[in-house]
């Protein structure tokens, strides 16, 4: 009965983890979001697809959503 509960204990600390880290990873891209400036409309694209994919929608936008930001002198 020991191994069991243990066993559950940490496959729910791993869970506990994760959601937590994307739960934080999709903060960061909204307030990335929100801060910067982008083409167009772009920023309302990267906002919509972050808020309606949560985990998906943060990962692409840190990995091509980032580059599109406008650079400011």
């Amino acid at each position: 009965m020991k191994t069991i509960i243990t066993n559950f204990s940490l496959g729910l600390l791993i869970w506990q983890a994760l959601m937590l880290v994307s739960i934080g990873l999709w903060i960061y891209s909204l307030i990335d979001i929100l801060k910067h400036k982008f083409e167009q409309n772009d920023k309302i694209v990267w906002v919509l697809v972050v808020l309606f994919l949560p985990i998906l929608g943060s990962m692409l936008y840190l990995f091509m959503g980032k580059n599109k930001k406008l650079k400011l002198n």
